[in-house]
């Protein structure tokens, strides 16, 4: 790995100590920003204190980034605990880091994925959906259907890995031959190394689950997808509504609704949302091409 590659490790990564105070995605969006504005030191020199005061930071926050950038010997350990583990660094300078991610995000897409298995999933087209947990019938025939058809169509279908609706429709799509990507909230190293899957996670590859976690990850799966299939959501809570309409808010990719006339789905197609049946899976290509709409509020 580069200089740069490691010095975002060593900024967004607990390096398995869940203490260790890790800049969060908008200290890491600031520094992004003001570290354009530095000059840049000859040949390969570290940041200096007087770098980051001179771009703006107290002696105070520069000594906590230095503090982070100075933990080699232990980002050392910890990369070879993961590999140990077949987990794999991608930061957001790594040639392999998703570049419909980081363009859909910019400076405010995670500075590190964790990934364990088929990396080459990452370059291919693809559809992600959401979903609740509890699903009524139609909805679950729904979430099914899509991960068939994902397979059937040749996209990679990308969730989160909770039981309901991202099971259903990646059990689905892996049964019908197809590939899934899993950005998941809980330890990376536990999941199994399985074939045609591709599971992500933000920042850490030993981190347990928390419901921050699942939060972050919302964007991610939602922005790797060239359309976001919503099963069932849960009017005013749930994971499933925080990411959906934040996508909305933000225009990060198309949103079709499955259109089960409950108070949820009709909220998210005011929102914005398309409106989608069970049988018009069947034509993805037509879902992922279309122009998005951008409902974006300052």
């Amino acid at each position: 790995m580069n200089p740069r590659e490691l010095g975002f490790l060593l900024l967004t990564s607990h390096l398995g100590n869940p203490e260790r105070k890790v800049m969060t995605v908008a200290q890491l969006r600031r520094l992004a920003t003001r570290i354009r504005s530095m000059e840049k030191p000859e040949g390969d020199q570290p940041v200096r204190e007087e770098d980051l005061i001179a771009i703006g930071y107290s002696r105070e926050e520069s000594g906590r980034i230095l503090s982070l950038l100075s933990d080699e010997e232990i980002l050392s350990w910890y990369l070879m605990q993961a590999a140990r583990k077949d987990c794999v660094p991608i930061t957001r300078v790594s040639q392999g880091y998703p570049e419909k991610l980081r363009k859909t995000l910019g400076i405010d897409c995670p500075g590190c994925l964790w990934a364990k298995g088929d990396m080459s999933l990452l370059s291919r087209p693809a559809v992600a959906l959401v979903g609740s947990r509890d699903l009524r019938e139609e909805n679950l025939a729904f979430a099914v259907k899509a991960g068939k058809q994902a397979a059937k169509q040749g996209y990679v279908l990308v969730s989160g890995n909770a039981r309901g609706a991202d099971r259903a429709a990646q059990d689905a799509c892996l049964n019908g031959g197809g590939q899934v990507i899993c950005v998941v909230a809980d330890r990376l190293e536990a999941q199994s190394l399985t074939e045609n899957v591709l599971y992500l996670s933000e920042d850490s590859f030993d981190s347990a689950f928390s419901a921050q976690r699942a939060l972050s990850r919302n964007r991610v799966i939602h922005c790797l997808g060239n359309c976001v299939l919503v099963a069932q959501a849960t009017l005013g809570k749930g994971g499933t509504w925080d990411g959906v309409t934040k996508n909305l808010r933000h225009g990060w990719s198309n949103v079709f609704c499955f259109n089960d006339k409950t108070s949820a789905a009709q909220e998210l197609l005011q929102m914005g949302a398309h409106p989608l049946k069970t049988e018009e899976l069947e034509h993805l290509d037509t879902l992922t091409q279309q122009d998005p709409n951008f409902f974006i509020t300052e």
